[in-house]
C-alpha cells in the first residue's frame, strides 16, 4: 500500500459556512484584528533577519518536513504571505487540508508528477479527453512519467506496482464528458486519483468529497475569473502538499504575490460569476441544440459555463465571424471566449489520439461570460450564419440532428 495517502481516507471536516460565504472571508479571517479591510500585497523577495542560526534550523526543518516554516518569511521562494492567503482560501473552499499554489497550472501539474516521481512512482493511468497541454506533458515522457491510456472502466486493470497517479479531468477539456469521481476513485484503490476541476471550480463540485485525493485547478481561469493572472494551484492532504512544496522550492514555480493578490480578490465573486455564467451557458446550450446549422451539443449535467459544440459548416468561418465574443484561447473569464480545440488547445494531441477521445475538426469551445444571453445569442447566431453558407443539412437531415443534439450527459 502507499503509506504517504494513507492519511486521505480521513475526509476533510465539515465547513461550517456556505460556500459563497468562504469564498468572500477565508484567507482574510485576520484582516480585522490587522486593522485592514483589504489584503494586503507583499512584494519582497527577501526578509531581514539578524538570527542566522534560527534561519539555518528553519531551513533544515522545511527540507526534512516541507512544512511552512514558523516565524516570519524568509525568502519568496520558499513562501509569500499574500499566495499564502489564496492558498488557504482555496483549501477552504474545495475542503482539503492544505493547497499549494503555482505560476501556472502546468507548473502545478508538473510539481505533482515529480513528487510522486521522487517516491519511485513513474507510472500514470489516465483518461482521455484532458487538456491539451497536460495530455502532451504525460505522453511526451518529459518527466520521465510513462502513461497509460484508458476509459473510467480499465482503470482498475492499468494498475501497476509503480502507479504513482490516475489522471481524470471531468468535466472534460473539451468534450465536457463527465466522470463519476466516486466510482473512479474506487478503481484506483490506495493509489491517489487526481482531478482536474478547472472547469467545474468547487463552486459546482469538491472532488475530494467524492473520493479524489489532489484536486488541480488552473487558476489563471474561473478562480481569477478576469483574464489578467496565471497560475496553479493544487488542494491536497497536509502531508502531500508538504512534497509540494519542496519540488516548488527546488524547482521554483513560485507564484507572483501579486497574482496571488488577484486570485484571491478573484475568490470572493466566484460564486456568483460561475453560477450567472451557467445560467447563460444553458440557455445557449438550448438555443444551439434547436439550431439547424450545429449538429451537436456538448453540455454536461453538472451544468457549468463552458459549452462545446459541433457545426455542419466552416468552424474557422464561425470564429472569425465573432464580434462581441472573443476568438481566443482560454476560458473562465468575465466576457466570452470560443476557440478550436483541434487548431489551438488540443492541437499538441496527436491527431489520431485527438479525434478517437472526441475532439473532432468541427468542434468548437466555448467559455460563456457575464453578458447579456440574447447579445451573445446576436453575435452567435450571425457567427453561425457566416459559417454554415451552403453547408446547412436537409430536412430530413436536420430531423436526424436533432436527437443528436440533446445536452451531454455522462
Amino acid at each position: 500500500m502507499d503509506t504517504e495517502f494513507s492519511a486521505l481516507t480521513t475526509p476533510a471536516p465539515t465547513r461550517s459556512r456556505a460556500l459563497a460565504t468562504e469564498a468572500v472571508h477565508a484567507g482574510r479571517d485576520d484582516l480585522a484584528s490587522l486593522g485592514l479591510h483589504a489584503a494586503p500585497i507583499d512584494l519582497s523577495t527577501t526578509y531581514p533577519s539578524y538570527d542566522s542560526r534560527g534561519e539555518a534550523e528553519r531551513i533544515d526543518a522545511f527540507a526534512a518536513t516541507g512544512a511552512k516554516p514558523e516565524g516570519p518569511p524568509v525568502y519568496a521562494r520558499l513562501d509569500n504571505p499574500t499566495t499564502a492567503r489564496f492558498e488557504t482560501a482555496l483549501a477552504r473552499l474545495e475542503g482539503a487540508e492544505s493547497a499549494v499554489a503555482f505560476a501556472s497550472g502546468m507548473a502545478a501539474l508538473t510539481a505533482v508528477l515529480l513528487a510522486r516521481a521522487s517516491k519511485g512512482l513513474r507510472h500514470v493511468v489516465a483518461v482521455r479527453p484532458l487538456y491539451g497541454c497536460s495530455d502532451h506533458l504525460l505522453g511526451a515522457g518529459l518527466l520521465g512519467t510513462e502513461v497509460t491510456w484508458t476509459d473510467p472502466a480499465g482503470i482498475a486493470d492499468a494498475m501497476r506496482p509503480d502507479t504513482g497517479l490516475v489522471m481524470v479531468e471531468t468535466p472534460a477539456n473539451p468534450t465536457l464528458a463527465e466522470v463519476d469521481i466516486r466510482a473512479v476513485a474506487h478503481s484506483c484503490g490506495s493509489v491517489p486519483l487526481l482531478v482536474d476541476n478547472t472547469f467545474a471550480t468547487p463552486v459546482l463540485q469538491r472532488p475530494l468529497e467524492h473520493g479524489a485525493r489532489i484536486v488541480l485547478h488552473s487558476a489563471t481561469k474561473y478562480l481569477g475569473g478576469h483574464g489578467d493572472v496565471m497560475g496553479g494551484v493544487v488542494a491536497c492532504d497536509e502531508e502531500f502538499a508538504a512534497t509540494l512544496r519542496q519540488v516548488r522550492f527546488a524547482t521554483g514555480g513560485v507564484l507572483h504575490p501579486l497574482a496571488g493578490y488577484l486570485l484571491l480578490r478573484g475568490l470572493s465573486t466566484l460564486s456568483v460569476r460561475v453560477r450567472a455564467a451557467s445560467a447563460s451557458a444553458a440557455e445557449l446550450t438550448r438555443r444551439l441544440s434547436a439550431d439547424p446549422r450545429v449538429a451537436r451539443v456538448h453540455y454536461p449535467e453538472l451544468g457549468g459555463a463552458m459549452v462545446s459544440f459541433e457545426v455542419y459548416g466552416d468552424p474557422h468561418r464561425v470564429i472569425a465571424g465573432v464580434g462581441l465574443i472573443t476568438p481566443a484561447v482560454s476560458l473562465g473569464s468575465v466576457d466570452t471566449l470560443i476557440q478550436h480545440p483541434a487548431s489551438i488547445s488540443h492541437r499538441i494531441v496527436d491527431e489520431g489520439d485527438r479525434q478517437a477521445a472526441g475532439v473532432g475538426d468541427r468542434m468548437l469551445r466555448m467559455s460563456v461570460g457575464l453578458e447579456d444571453v440574447e447579445d451573445l445569442w446576436a453575435d452567435l447566431c450571425q457567427a453561425l450564419s457566416d459559417g454554415s453558407a451552403g453547408a446547412v443539412p436537409s430536412a430530413r437531415g436536420q430531423e436526424a440532428a436533432g436527437r443528436e443534439t440533446q445536452p451531454a450527459g455522462r
